[in-house]
């Protein structure tokens, strides 16, 4: 997928409106930020769930038999519910795991997460709709905002990355709390996916 149509606006406004962002920009090259457009929604958090709290080899190994149980490489959430939690667990989910896998694929199939409607949704409107789901928090919430929507101000100032990377460009002398993150960033709206982006790429590692 090409990188979205508003990456070059954003680059403009971030560089205009706060120098020290604009020193970043320049150390970290050309803005190469994409949203995932494979698979569906639901099939991404799922995937979300399932890779909290482990290592990436460990999470792709499990979420493949979660996929390889269920039927088919893209997660439906009538298939997952056809399987027992016992047998989710038997791929390899925790117990806490399968009953949030099975909670998110009951939601998607009753309705009371539109997963179907959430392009014509406000961010905030989509957080608290995600947040509703057990195991799913304002941190996923985002990501999914940022990575799969490809929402353009998003600003995750819980992300322990995000923090330590505005400590280190804006010479802090201690990690700064959600709240500083947020006043720094105050500039960058309404781009701060993008501003986002290039933290986590100053530490040479993004949260997704």
């Amino acid at each position: 997928m090409s990188r979205p149509g508003y990456a070059a606006a954003a680059v403009r406004h971030l560089k205009r409106s706060d120098r020290t962002m604009a020193q970043l920009i320049e150390t970290v090259g050309p803005c190469r930020f994409r949203p995932h457009t494979d698979h569906t929604h639901f099939h991404h958090l799922a995937r979300a769930i399932v890779y909290q709290q482990l290592s990436w080899r460990a999470a792709a190994t499990i979420f493949a038999r979660v996929q390889e149980l269920c039927g088919g490489e893209t997660l439906d959430p009538c298939a997952v519910l056809a399987q027992s939690e016992e047998a989710l667990r038997g791929a390899g989910l925790s117990k806490q795991k399968a009953a949030y896998v099975r909670d998110l694929a009951a939601r998607v199939r009753d309705g009371a997460l539109p997963l179907d409607r959430v392009a014509g949704m406000p961010d905030d409107q989509i957080v608290s709709a995600l947040t509703a789901v057990k195991g799913i928090g304002v941190w996923s919430a985002q990501m999914f905002l940022m990575f799969r929507l490809g929402r353009p101000d998003v600003l995750p100032a819980l992300d322990l990355g995000i923090r330590k990377a505005v400590k280190r460009a804006y010479r802090l002398r201690a990690m700064p709390p959600p709240r500083r993150v947020q006043q720094i960033g105050a500039p960058w709206s309404p781009w701060s996916t993008i501003a986002s982006w290039y933290l986590w790429r100053s530490l040479d590692g993004p949260a997704a």
